[in-house]
């Protein structure tokens, strides 16, 4: 069915594109005159957005094949649900390192 392929395709790449905003944040700020603080207040919420559409998509994905008669795609969403997950550890990961810090900075 291209639903499940089509959907699964799209969390892969909202997936990858998840996991890469927050080393693309430290290498911003490596390449410009941003300091990294300011480029991963940036780079970690578009991470953990991009993982809930990962997310989403795998889940559509996943839900099209299950109606699918001739569910031939499993490897493909399978690697979208993983992908998808990965992205969101990345974000939450980030998120929890940013309040962490924030924390520590109030506790000063």
């Amino acid at each position: 069915m291209r639903a499940s392929s089509g959907a699964a395709r799209a969390a892969i790449v909202l997936g990858v594109l998840a996991l890469a905003a927050i080393p693309a944040g430290v290498a911003a700020a490596q390449t410009t005159s941003l300091r990294l603080l300011e480029t991963l207040y940036v780079a970690v919420p578009v991470a953990v957005v991009l993982a809930l559409a990962a997310l989403l998509a795998a889940r559509r994905s996943r839900l099209a094949l299950a109606r699918s008669l001739y569910p031939e795609r499993r490897r493909l969403v399978r690697a979208a649900r993983i992908f998808a997950w990965a992205g969101t550890y990345a974000g939450v990961t980030g998120a929890l390192a940013l309040a962490v810090y924030g924390v520590l900075r109030w506790a000063q």
